[in-house]
């Protein structure tokens, strides 16, 4: 598009519109991928309030000619979701549940509103909506719609079409309709006039009569089949019709009629959702998962049929190329305790019962014939939340897992999506298989196994010529095998680009031509997402990467070897957006807070990507554009861990800040909280003076004006005398053959020495030596604030203090987790010496030191047995790297103890970033959401609270007035001297 016409369009959607209008550079390179292979430049992005706005806008693209794209999550796996065209992103305004019906269990919702959290706002009714894609945590349910999608549960609750009742839509023209179930007296009422409706229905009507025998011969008879247009659904006894088991309303000449079958699943390419009602369902009152072990990927498939006859509600398959992924994941490992021995496959079979009793005999039988069919070697059954949720996390993050592994050949779904009748699998299996084996690769199996659903990846570079011919190879192989088994190339992910190539050829050339009917008839123009199901382009075209793809060599202050590179690092982003979800975990909480695509992990990473290929100047990599996509990172290094690719923006972040600082200089205010361990010493020397000169009006309103500091924060204050002073002076210290060295952080020596006192009596007691060697700040502000020619040194100085500690075996301790996070996982990346590698290995939190003692049994401490209930909000590094399980243990050392730790993201302050005046804002809404409302909630002074990061606990303080604990001192206090 000619730029003078993009920004006569920009300025007409400005001036029209209550949303947002955004034609800039970096917004169309946001939004020109989703979770796909794909990548096309969007012409812009609309982002609008209401339903209003969306009307205005294709109104407007229709008088130019302009293609319009919905757009949810965007987590589209066929390219669904990009295109040439004004991009309507829904998920930021538009995410309402306007009504719920209990008595008749429906609801009305805007398309934006993301399925779990749907569900969420449901369950205390009871209800939930049935379709529970993997990418639930931040699909939209507009997505689920023009995707038809399913799940695991689709065996008995079928697909969305299955439970979509109305929906309220704007038409190519920018007409309104309602298209929900009508009898046959209004279905001809509806075709008369000259209106595009009435055209729709005419001609749908007419397209359906003309091609009925073909449509009953082509279509397959498979639950799970989403190519193409649900002609199907109107013409009796064809397609799936036959083997759905839930059902609302049907297609014939004795069941409603209903625009709703063909609108759900035709990707934006007919019509944009405005408002749908849709059908909801009981909440299962108690399930269980059988997880049987299979020695072979075959064997789990001929073990299907069996597994039906138990009345399973889900079979979901998890390959050993998934599991291996998964041990070898710093947050999923934790979760894979259910896997017995090696398996190349596992099959997780759930059941729903009444009772625990019910469900046990479900699950003993179907390990019974199981075992008397030759079946499986190993059957683990899940009854508890945690179990059950274990394996679901697992299976749920196949994708993200499978596109976490290094280098540029990848598990890319292509032919992913196949779907066959169950007694097909394995042969299905065995010769897809062979077709891989042909093209010398191999590849990754999961699976919605229950309804003969396989998305099978092969593995290939799609930078390499000769794999990009070697994919459409395969694909062409596995779709002839496909036809040959009465099989769909699509079961729930969709057509998109990467599939509509096939879909002439799947049906024949009459459907293909029927299809490209129906979509003149709701869109004459062509201008509703384009290229999509008809007049495709070839799925070799608009590659994210493909033959000419490139990227720019950066020399690194961290070493990024273990991800190829730099580039490497930032390509671990395959766009799945778990960055998006909101209601669990800690990832990101900086789009928690602003559901801005710009401002999640994935939006900076298509940033970054965009730079260093050349898709934006690579100058960028140094702009101030880039800066206000980094700004809002926090650091938590929750991507790292929660990430199923285990992308690390927290260091990539640190490596560009470095980078911009050398171009354009190094702020005041940057070098003032990066330096805060060389500042903090002059603090504590001149308190209690300091501290008073700090926090008066007067001193923030000049910090607020000169280095940006907001006043409605206090500053951290210092004591006298220091943790290493009180140390030093005091006349009893254990000497011991047993050693363990604590590393005194800036803020527990100069600011809350009271936590070092009570770690060090601990230590004693324990009957250990404490030292406290001299060393410098760990570099943490340093290493945020981009400063790492300092952390370097820093880094340097402090291994070369504790090197000999750890080359010793003695244990070297912090309780400060950001600063222990530096040790162990910064320390490596920046030095990466045998000796920074020898010190990482040797240090421990102190809550992982002592529930390690106690798991030894050498942890000679008695306790009190006063009841008490401790709410325990989690740092996000130490969620990260270890998980806050070693300090529950810790605090529920002594028996009346009660932990609950607060399901929270980030507490929002991330060291000196909820002190900025551009942050403060931000940073507590982030605290808003989730965790100041878990204290709130509780009686004031009927729990203690506690948080192990310095920045952590002021920031509860300041949100909730409730003062909290180092999770030491809370375990100090219930030592009996």
């Amino acid at each position: 598009m000619a730029p003078s016409i993009s920004e006569s369009l920009e300025q007409q959607l400005s001036n029209t519109l209550a949303g947002e209008v955004r034609f800039d550079l970096y917004s169309k390179a946001l939004y020109s991928t989703d979770a796909s292979l794909y990548q096309i430049q969007p012409i812009g992005v609309v982002i609008p309030k209401d339903s209003q706005d969306v009307i205005k806008t294709v109104q407007i693209a229709a008088e130019h000619n302009i293609p319009i794209l919905p757009r949810g999550g965007g987590t589209s796996l066929a390219g669904q979701s990009v295109g040439e065209a004004i991009v309507l992103d829904m998920s930021k305004y538009m995410n309402q549940l306007l009504e719920v019906n209990v008595a008749e269990h429906w609801a009305r919702v805007q398309p934006g509103i993301v399925l779990d959290e749907l569900n969420h706002k449901l369950k205390s009714h009871g209800l939930m909506y049935a379709p529970d894609v993997a990418t639930s945590s931040r699909a939209n349910v507009g997505g689920t719609i023009g995707n038809n999608s399913a799940g695991s549960h689709s065996l008995i609750y079928g697909k969305t079409i299955d439970h979509v009742m109305s929906l309220d839509l704007v038409l190519s023209n920018a007409d309104e309709i309602t298209a929900s179930p009508i009898s046959i007296a209004e279905l001809e009422t509806k075709k008369q006039g000259n209106t595009l409706e009435a055209n729709i229905y005419r001609e749908l009507c007419r397209v359906c009569a003309d091609n009925e025998a073909e449509i009953r011969k082509r279509y397959p008879r498979i639950l799970r089949r989403v190519a193409g247009y649900n002609l199907d659904e109107f013409v009796p006894n064809s397609g799936s019709k036959e083997v759905t088991p839930y059902r609302r309303d049907g297609c014939d000449e004795n069941r409603p009629f209903s625009l709703t079958k063909i609108l759900v699943g035709s990707e934006g390419t007919l019509a944009t959702t405005l408002e749908s009602t849709i059908n909801l369902v009981p909440i299962p009152k108690l399930t269980a998962l059988c997880v049987v072990h299979f020695e072979s990927l075959v064997g789990s498939m001929e073990a299907m049929q069996p597994i039906l006859e138990c009345n399973p509600t889900a079979v979901e398959l998890i390959d050993k190329t998934i599991l291996d992924m998964a041990r070898g994941s710093l947050q999923f490992s934790r979760l894979t305790t259910f896997i017995q021995g090696e398996p190349a496959a596992l099959l997780a079979v759930e059941f729903y019962g009444e009772t625990q009793a019910e469900l046990e005999s479900q699950l003993d039988k179907l390990e019974k014939t199981l075992k008397s069919t030759g079946f499986g070697y190993a059957f683990v059954h899940c009854f508890t939340a945690e179990e059950k949720s274990r394996v679901w996390e697992t299976r749920k993050a196949g994708l993200g897992l499978l596109m976490g592994m290094k280098g540029d050949a990848k598990p890319v779904g292509f032919v992913e999506d196949a779907a066959v009748p169950i007694e097909n699998l394995p042969e299905y299996v065995r010769r897809f298989d062979e077709i891989v084996t042909s093209h010398g690769t191999t590849a990754a199996y999961y699976a919605h196994a229950s309804v003969g659903l396989l998305h099978n990846r092969p593995i290939v570079n799609l930078k390499s010529e000769t794999d990009i011919q070697k994919m459409h190879d395969i694909a062409r192989e596995v779709r002839d095998l496909l036809m040959e088994l009465d099989g769909a190339m699509s079961g729930e992910h969709g057509d998109g680009l990467v599939r509509s190539e096939w879909i002439e050829s799947m049906f024949g050339p009459q459907i293909y031509q029927a299809l490209a009917e129906v979509k003149r008839a709701f869109d004459p123009k062509g201008i509703m997402n384009p290229g999509k199901i008809v007049d495709a382009p070839p799925m070799t075209e608009n590659l994210r990467f493909g033959r000419d793809y490139n990227t720019i060599k950066i020399d690194t202050y961290f070493d990024f070897s273990s991800q190829d590179g730099f580039g490497g690092a930032i390509e671990m982003c395959n766009g799945v957006g778990a960055c998006r979800k909101t209601l669990t975990g800690t990832m990101c909480p900086s789009f928690i807070g602003t559901r801005e695509e710009e401002h999640s992990t994935r939006g900076r990473a298509n940033a970054l990507r965009s730079i260093i290929s050349g898709a934006l100047p690579h100058t960028e990599l140094t702009s101030e554009r880039l800066q206000e996509v980094l700004d809002l990172c926090l650091g938590c290094k929750a991507c790292k861990a929660e990430c199923p690719s285990n992308v690390d923006m927290a260091k990539i972040k640190y490596e560009v800040l470095a980078h911009y600082h050398k171009v354009n200089g190094l702020p005041l205010h940057r070098r003032l909280f990066g330096e805060i361990g060389a500042l903090a010493p002059l603090g504590s020397m001149f308190s209690p003076f300091s501290n008073w000169a700090v926090n008066t009006g007067f001193s923030k309103w000049v910090a607020e004006k000169l280095i940006g500091v907001d006043r409605r924060r206090d500053m951290p204050t210092f004591v006298r005398p220091t943790h290493e002073q009180w140390f030093r002076k005091r006349k009893s210290r254990r000497t011991s053959d047993k050693k363990v060295v604590l590393f005194s952080d800036t803020f527990m020596n100069y600011s809350e020495p009271s936590i070092g006192k009570a770690a060090v009596e601990l230590l004693e007691a324990c009957g250990f030596e404490v030292l406290l060697p001299k060393k410098r700040c760990c570099g943490r502000p340093l290493i945020s604030e981009g400063m790492l020619d300092r952390a370097v040194a820093n880094a340097s100085y402090n291994i070369d203090a504790l090197r000999g500690y750890a080359d010793a075996g003695i244990p070297i301790v912090g309780c400060e987790p950001s600063c222990t996070s530096a040790i162990i996982d910064d320390y490596v990346e920046l030095i990466g010496t045998p000796d920074a590698k020898r010190v990482a290995e040797g240090t421990c939190s102190f809550e992982e030191f002592l529930v390690q003692l106690a798991d030894k049994g050498e942890l000679p401490l008695e306790f009190s047995t006063e009841p008490r209930d401790i709410l325990l909000h989690g740092h996000c590094h130490q969620r990260a790297l270890v998980g806050t399980q070693p300090t529950v243990k810790m605090l529920s050392l002594p028996s009346e103890h009660n932990v609950t730790v607060i399901d929270s993201s980030c507490c929002g302050m991330a060291g000196a970033f909820g002190y900025e005046k551009a942050h403060y804002d931000l940073s507590m809404k982030i605290g808003e959401l989730r965790l100041f409302e878990a204290v709130r909630e509780k009686p004031p002074g009927s729990f203690a609270l506690s948080a192990a990061g310095f920045s952590c606990r002021h920031q509860l303080e300041h949100g909730t007035g409730v003062q909290p604990k180092h999770p030491v001192e809370i375990l100090h206090e219930a030592v009996l001297k």
